[in-house]
């Protein structure tokens, strides 16, 4: 499946039926007088948040929507029925916006939440709701309003308890896959990923969370290099960041140093859309390390600088599982305590299948 996290859709809600100026002409009643009946209301449209949707690819190719028209009135004071509202479905996370002011109309963030985007056209009144005692015969009834017509930007922001952040080529996707039933392309050359993946990861005897994954990052990613920054919308609302690190046999690369360019990065993201990324909790995991004096190495070399940031660090292997137990056990514990401090705990158990 495509995945798409923004689009532009034209919404036209329907037009409300005319009222009808009928006259009662029946045997047996000659003085039946008016009888025209009101139009039907003009459908609504709807945005409903589908947590089975992960993707915005059903708007790539239709972007004119437009709900039914009601039903004109009919004589022997019959109403037109009203139209049915038309039902758009998006995924969670989606944020609606005006596309000509760019006002935020919404935000869905739970499932089956609905949005009312465009009210359908008030049906017209039939002439014999003009009848008064002074008008005994309106041969006059009201035409249907048209209903509103908007451009609205869809922007998808994937839900995930825990965003993996880090250059490309570090081994993220093979993480994911290794920890959860997502099975990104994994590849030994840089920018495998084009897209977020995400999975559900289920520790033992823990309540499970929602990972993502997000296209690597590189230095001057916010001036559009690489893939630039698009995708860092998708963990804006992670509660945890696992950045991965890795142990490059590259002498020109260290570990600290791709960190506090990736954090930079965060940084310049943040000024530039208003957001707080780089003050988002944060596990370190340097990876690709198979090697236990290798890893013994590292943990001497790089501990002591992320202790005295207070970050939790751990070596592992993405390829082999080693470490990667205590690593989920840490994110959990993290995940755990900014529930507490927001008084939710979601039911990730409840049918809910992101993947």
């Amino acid at each position: 499946m495509q995945f798409v996290d923004e689009a532009i859709i034209k919404i036209q809600a329907g037009k409300g039926g005319d009222g009808s100026a009928a006259f009662l002409r029946e045997k047996y009643r000659p003085r039946g007088g008016p009888s025209g009946g009101d139009g039907g209301h003009g459908g609504n449209v709807v945005l409903i948040a589908n947590h089975n949707l992960s993707t915005l690819l059903d708007f790539k190719y239709k972007k004119h929507y437009k709900s039914q028209s009601g039903e004109n009135g009919r004589s022997k004071e019959q109403h037109g029925a009203c139209a049915e509202p038309l039902r758009l479905q998006v995924p969670v996370g989606t944020l609606v916006y005006n596309d000509d002011t760019n006002e935020e109309l919404f935000d869905f963030t739970e499932n089956a939440q609905e949005l009312i985007v465009a009210k359908g056209g008030r049906g017209g009144f039939g002439n014999l709701r003009f009848v008064t005692a002074t008008r005994q015969a309106p041969d006059y009834a009201n035409k249907g309003t048209e209903g509103e017509n908007i451009t609205i930007r869809l922007e998808l922001k994937l839900l995930a308890d825990v965003g993996v952040i880090g250059f490309p080529n570090v081994g993220k996707s093979t993480f994911i896959s290794k920890v959860s039933k997502a099975r990104p392309k994994i590849a030994d050359y840089p920018f495998t990923t084009l897209t977020p993946n995400l999975g559900v990861v289920a520790p033992s005897n823990r309540n499970p969370f929602v990972m993502a994954d997000v296209p690597g990052l590189i230095p001057d990613a916010h001036k559009g290099t690489g893939l630039g920054i698009r995708f860092l919308r998708h963990v804006e609302r992670t509660r945890v960041f696992l950045h991965m690190l890795e142990f490059a046999e590259n002498p020109e690369r260290d570990p600290i140093h791709d960190y506090e360019a990736i954090q930079n990065e965060l940084k310049l993201y943040d000024q530039q859309n208003g957001s707080s990324l780089a003050q988002t909790p944060t596990v370190v995991a340097l990876n690709k390390i198979e090697d236990p004096e290798l890893a013994e190495i590292c943990n001497i070399e790089y501990r002591e600088y992320f202790t005295k940031k207070k970050i939790p660090f751990f070596t592992i292997s993405a390829i082999s599982g080693e470490n990667l137990t205590p690593l989920l056990h840490t994110l959990a514990d993290l995940i755990d305590q900014k529930y507490e401090e927001l008084e939710e705990k979601p039911d990730l158990n409840d049918g809910w299948n992101p993947l």
